[in-house]
């Protein structure tokens, strides 16, 4: 068997919308490279996908889509603060479901279950590194398992310094400490670095408790647990983040640096989104001036009060641009909308465009948009430095944090706002990010950067993601040669039965 006819990758994303995102441009990736790709969703994420999903795997002869359920009811929220409760349902309820579609996709000539279509063994998974289970179930099955981690590198660093930041003294805080005292422990951090910088979860409640926060130490868990994986793949470039894969790799069996995957591969927007987009905001965006807009939406998760909201709209509102503003309808609780009708009043229908999901990607590509509001999630934060796009960060949880201190301090792209929620701070930063020459050079050199990153001819990305594609088929390879194919398929049955 030729090892790249064979090579069949299950590409397995946390079901939640920025892992999804970013999961699915690197499918795309592997589809182009000639592999098969069975993507593998929650039964919820891909009911809400609908018929995008299906489009997509029916223009494809190499891709299929497959889901297991996530232990969760349909109504459950899966809201941020329900993370460790999402993770440990996956864990002990979809964990069976996993193993099943697993053993089913080892034996030849399986078929997606509805079209047909052929598709040989899987050789390989790609699971969401925030998901060990995945990775361990594959190896116990004889399935060759690598970590996808959707975070940066420098914030996966952080987590992989935890135990030293401990060892230190640096962690925990103490109660009422200074959070802009600097932290020692992240190797090549030490000279900007804050105790604000670091991912949320580290505050703890500022007592001596911390270090047994439980979503720290499943942080602790999963991160250690990346050392075990074949591989680790990060969506990430060497020119934004090379000091950091250089501390990440010796800890790794090897690190795959290959981003960003947005822009090396363009996958169709509605394939991946869990949420509709208001295409109507492009048309109003074509009605505003060059650089005009301020774009502002935190993710997928960010949850406000409505003191926050109001601070927002004022400050935005004092800053004097027009403003495209996603507000989901789970974002600001019972007062959405109130909320919803108070912004597009306050600016008036001219100036202001209030929708509950956009086409991201296309917003930030489009001439109007002078800068972007975000939570500085690392799908969000790469999505507008390969546009060229300065920022003002406003990180909500976990690696959003550290991403901001990068944006403001290290590639000097936008503004770090983190802590802050003042209208008269927002009304300045939002100022600063749309008026500041320095700023709109440094993100547009940033872009050129990350275009000569992803060019076939010597790009970074590019030369690791065939470095990448080449591991995958030569694990693939390895995985045939190791049993012959009557008695796995044999094996594999009687599992299944």
């Amino acid at each position: 068997m030729a090892a790249a006819a064979a090579a069949h990758v299950l590409v397995f994303p946390f079901p939640a919308q920025g892992h999804i995102n970013c999961m699915m441009h690197f499918a795309t990736g592997l589809l182009g490279a000639g592999l098969h790709v069975t993507f593998l969703h929650s039964d919820r994420s891909l009911r809400r996908l609908g018929g995008a999903a299906a489009a997509l795997a029916a223009g494809s002869p190499r891709l299929r889509f497959l889901s297991i359920p996530d232990g969760l009811p349909d109504d459950h929220a899966r809201a941020a603060g329900d993370l460790l409760e999402h993770m440990e349902s996956i864990r002990t309820k979809g964990s069976v479901a996993y193993r099943r579609v697993l053993l089913a996709s080892l034996v030849r000539a399986g078929d997606d279950g509805s079209t047909g279509v052929q598709f040989p063994p899987v050789t390989c998974v790609v699971a969401d590194g925030i998901m060990p289970l995945a990775i361990d179930i594959a190896e116990e099955i004889g399935v060759p398992a690598l970590g996808f981690r959707t975070v940066s590198a420098c914030s996966f660093l952080a987590y992989l310094s935890i135990p030293r930041l401990f060892e230190l003294g640096e962690l925990p805080f103490p109660a009422g400490g200074d959070l802009d005292e600097p932290v020692r422990g992240v190797p090549g951090m030490e000279t900007f670095l804050r105790r604000r910088d670091l991912p949320s979860f580290c505050r703890g409640g500022g007592g001596g408790d911390s270090q047994n926060d439980p979503m720290l130490q499943t942080v602790n868990e999963v991160t250690a647990h990346s050392r075990k994986a074949r591989a680790l793949v990060l969506n990430t470039s060497a020119s934004m983040e090379g000091p950091a894969l250089a501390h990440i790799a010796p800890h790794m069996r090897d690190v795959f640096a290959i981003g960003p995957l947005h822009t090396m591969f363009p996958a169709p927007a509605a394939a991946g989104s869990l949420w509709r987009a208001d295409d109507g905001c492009m048309a109003w965006l074509d009605g505003q001036p060059d650089r005009s807009v301020v774009y502002v939406s935190l993710g997928s998760f960010t949850v406000i009060s409505l003191e926050q909201f109001t601070e927002f709209l004022h400050g935005l509102v004092a800053a004097g641009h027009a403003f495209l503003w996603v507000l989901r309808p789970d974002m600001v609780g019972a007062s959405q909308s109130a909320a919803l009708r108070e912004a597009v009043a306050a600016a008036g229908d001219s100036r202001a465009r209030v929708v509950e999901w956009a086409p991201q990607l296309d917003v930030l590509r489009h001439r109007a948009v002078g800068c972007f509001l975000t939570h500085a999630g690392w799908n969000s934060t790469l999505e507008a430095a390969g546009e060229g796009v300065p920022t003002v960060c406003w990180p909500f949880f976990a690696d959003q944090q550290i991403n901001s201190r990068f944006v403001g301090g290290v590639w000097r792209t936008g503004l770090d706002m983190k802590d802050v929620c003042d209208a008269a701070v927002v009304e300045r930063m939002v100022r600063e990010a749309m008026e500041s020459a320095e700023i709109r050079a440094s993100a547009q050199a940033l872009a050129r950067q990350l275009r000569r990153d992803i060019a076939d001819d010597g790009g970074s990305s590019a030369a690791e993601f065939q470095r990448l594609v080449g591991f995958i088929k030569e694990l693939s390879q390895s995985m045939a040669d190791s049993k012959p194919d009557d008695l796995l398929t044999a094996g594999i049955r009687n599992a299944l039965n």
